[in-house]
């Protein structure tokens, strides 16, 4: 299957994340395009959206379906989220001297999952990555997305970090990564054709 990939610069790849958002339920709180543009005005990111064919439509009318938005991540960080989040990783991952990118929000619409539109966004994004020169990615999700710790674990991130939540452990925290070395570009599986928005 060839997945179809639109790169995005990032006022025009904000309002796609902003509309696509509206169609995954499981998302407690959708981000708007401002906020998405705040986030990664001053940093090197990546926004990257799967579309695909409405099944039964005649007309091939194509439609987003799945996204990825990635970005570096710092050792000195000003925003206090981000802040919050690279010391929770110092222990585990390596900031000094080394580019870090973390996998910030992403997903597919449930009835296109199945079809590795998430992996084709993940290689690509890992291409661009190891081409731009980050030496390795980080993920962090919560214990509850069963779905997406499965997608994880076939994409071979590994875990590094594990917070227990203190009521309920489908809320605990986990944190992935995976190394980024020519090695894992030789696993990529996905065909892809990429166009830049």
């Amino acid at each position: 299957m060839e997945h179809l990939i639109k790169q995005y610069a990032l006022e025009p790849g904000a309002l796609e994340i902003q509309y696509i958002e509206e169609y995954f339920g499981e998302f407690p709180r959708k981000k708007t395009a401002a906020e998405i543009m705040a986030r990664l005005h001053d940093r090197e990111s990546l926004i990257l959206m799967a579309e695909a064919p409405l099944p039964g439509d005649p007309s091939g009318t194509v439609v987003p379906v799945s996204f990825k938005v990635v970005h570096e991540l710092r050792a000195s960080e000003s925003d206090p989220r981000l802040t919050d989040l690279v010391a929770r990783l110092r222990d585990v991952v390596t900031f000094e001297g080394r580019r870090v990118l973390y996998t910030w929000i992403g997903g597919t619409r449930r009835d296109w999952r199945g079809h590795g539109h998430f992996r084709a966004l993940t290689e690509e994004s890992e291409v661009w990555a190891h081409t731009v020169g980050f030496q390795e990615v980080v993920v962090k999700t919560k214990n509850r997305f069963y779905d997406m710790r499965g997608t994880l674990d076939h994409l071979q991130f590994d875990v590094i970090k594990y917070e227990p939540h203190h009521v309920d452990n489908r809320d605990s925290k986990v944190y992935l990564s995976k190394q980024l070395t020519a090695d894992v570009l030789r696993t990529h599986t996905s065909h892809r054709t990429v166009t830049f928005v």
